[in-house]
């Protein structure tokens, strides 16, 4: 685990604390987010956590806490643990764009989310959007690939999103979409990390080559009805 990097241990509760206040819900030992802009969860202690979970889950019924593992209500349950690598990177990356990368704006919101119901509709909700800036590639007037921004705290930034039409894989779309959101920012002097499956091993290759580092293993935990 890197030193002076502790907010990353807790990158929920850090950034609805810090830079996404506007776009969370505080419990006190426990915040979410608005569930219209991610389903996620962190919390620092365990008081109360049954009454607040409860509460959340009239909202969604479908959620992930990050981080240690929630005790849950009787009425809930713990569907499932990923386990994810949790990566840095602390350079800029050397950029070689051989295709044109767009910033993705309001009108290009129907294509960002139909590729990503394709890959990741559990966790892309429609306002997911407005947690930071997305970028594109197009080919055909199809939008193939994207990579964006997702949580944000004071001095961190989290690349999320980062998807591939199943048609447009292996063309290095990924590649470039990384190294544009990476070095943007950069730009914005904040340090990016991320967050991939353990399992994935393709991506964790395409990022150690970018010139992420692992920090540490964290958990997803998905809370769903206890039915």
């Amino acid at each position: 685990m890197a030193n002076g990097n502790h907010k990353l241990d807790n990158p929920v509760w850090y950034s609805i604390s810090e830079t996404h206040k506007d776009f969370g819900i505080d419990y006190g030992t426990i915040k979410f987010y608005h569930p219209d802009y991610c389903p996620f969860g962190g919390f620092t202690a365990f008081d109360n956590m049954d009454d607040s979970i409860s509460q959340y889950a009239k909202l969604v019924n479908n959620f992930f806490i990050i981080g240690q593992k929630p005790i849950v209500p009787n009425n809930l349950k713990l569907k499932n643990e990923l386990i994810c690598l949790q990566m840095i990177i602390y350079n800029k990356v050397e950029e070689n764009f051989e295709d044109l990368i767009v910033k993705l704006e309001e009108e290009h919101l129907d294509d960002l989310l139909g590729l990503v119901k394709m890959v990741y509709p559990e966790y892309f909700k429609k306002k997911t959007v407005s947690l930071g800036n997305y970028y594109g590639i197009y080919k055909n007037n199809q939008l193939v690939a994207v990579t964006g921004e997702r949580m944000q705290m004071e001095g961190y930034t989290e690349v999320s999103a980062v998807i591939t039409h199943p048609d447009h894989t292996g063309k290095g779309y990924a590649k470039q979409l990384v190294t544009y959101t990476v070095n943007a920012i950069f730009a914005q002097n904040k340090t990016p990390f991320l967050h991939v499956a353990e399992s994935n091993v393709g991506a964790i290759k395409l990022y150690e080559k970018l010139g992420f580092q692992i920090r540490e293993k964290i958990s997803v935990w998905n809370i769903v009805p206890n039915l």
